[in-house]
């Protein structure tokens, strides 16, 4: 059981940077189009993606690990295979980022545990897209 509708409002109006793990340059992609929604609604979206230097009219990080640090990075959203999680969680523990975001059938509970035990809210296999628009949250100002 995730987060109630309530924990998700308080997540999606507070958080401003979404590092988006996994932004496809392909406007047919799904991190492509929910990254684009995200912009559109006010969030900074931060790619990661080592295979593009930019996304979006952002430029592209390798990592998590390799945002600047005076990039404050308030959540990390997974569009990577279930099997390639654990090692970008580490590094939104290492980042102390609040709360990490798995897509739609992305999971994987041994790292959802550890992020929850160093204190980051965790969703898996849930669309950000989708449950903005259903809470109806306000665009980020």
């Amino acid at each position: 059981m995730g987060p109630s509708d309530d924990e998700l409002r308080r997540i999606l109006s507070t958080a401003r940077t979404i590092a988006v793990v996994g932004l496809s340059e392909k406007p047919e992609r799904d991190s492509n189009e929910v990254a684009r929604y995200l912009k559109t609604v006010g969030y900074r979206v931060v790619p990661v993606n080592p295979a593009v230097p930019e996304v979006l009219g952002e430029r592209s990080y390798p990592s998590v690990s390799a945002i600047p640090p005076e990039i404050r990075v308030d959540l990390v959203d997974v569009f990577r295979r279930s099997d390639q999680v654990p090692p970008i969680v580490d590094e939104a523990i290492g980042r102390r980022v609040p709360t990490i975001w798995m897509q739609l059938t992305v999971r994987h509970p041994e790292a959802a545990a550890k992020a929850r035990a160093s204190g980051a809210t965790v969703l898996e296999d849930r669309c950000i897209m989708v449950e903005h628009r259903r809470l109806r949250i306000a665009p980020v100002s």
